[in-house]
C-alpha cells in the first residue's frame, strides 16, 4: 500500500488549508471592524480580536496536524499518541465543519472538507495498529495441528 504518499498529500492538503483558514477569519475580522455593530452588548473590538485569535489557533493547529502527517510520511512511521489525537481531532473538526458546510456555503465546500476527512482518516488507518508490527512482513506461522 502507498502509505508515504497518503500522507505526504494530506500534509501538503492541510499545509496549504492553513493559510486559507486565516485568511478566512482576517475577512471576517475585517467586517467585524468596519461594521463596528455590538452582538448582544459585546464590545466590537473584543469580537475582531476573538476573530483573529481564533483564525490564528486554527491555522495553527492545521500546520501542527499537517506537521504530524509530514513527520509520518517521511519517516513511514506510526504519528505518537499526541500526533493520532491530533490528527483525530482534526478529522471530527473536518467532519462537523463540513456537515454544517454543505447547508451554508454548498456542496463545493462539503466536497472540499469531507475530501480532506478522508485524507487525515486515511492517514490514520494506513498507520494503524498492525503497522507496529510490521503490516508487510509475514505474520508467525500458524501451529501445525
Amino acid at each position: 500500500m502507498a502509505r508515504r504518499p497518503i500522507a505526504l498529500v494530506t500534509a501538503a492538503v492541510l499545509f496549504l488549508e492553513a493559510p486559507g483558514i486565516v485568511a478566512i477569519n482576517a475577512v471576517m475580522a475585517g467586517f467585524l471592524e468596519a461594521q463596528s455593530m455590538s452582538l448582544d452588548g459585546m464590545d466590537p473590538d473584543a469580537m475582531v480580536a476573538g476573530t483573529w485569535g481564533l483564525g490564528i489557533a486554527s491555522g495553527a493547529a492545521l500546520l501542527l496536524c499537517a506537521l504530524v502527517a509530514l513527520l509520518a510520511g517521511v519517516r513511514d512511521r506510526r504519528p505518537g499518541r499526541l500526533g493520532r489525537a491530533l490528527l483525530i481531532g482534526c478529522a471530527i473538526v473536518h467532519g462537523v465543519l463540513g456537515a454544517v458546510a454543505v447547508a451554508l456555503l454548498g456542496w463545493g465546500a462539503f466536497a472540499f472538507l469531507v475530501t480532506v476527512l478522508g485524507l487525515v482518516v486515511l492517514t490514520l488507518v494506513v498507520y494503524g495498529e498492525g503497522y507496529e508490527r510490521g503490516a508487510d512482513a509475514p505474520g508467525e506461522a500458524p501451529a501445525s495441528a
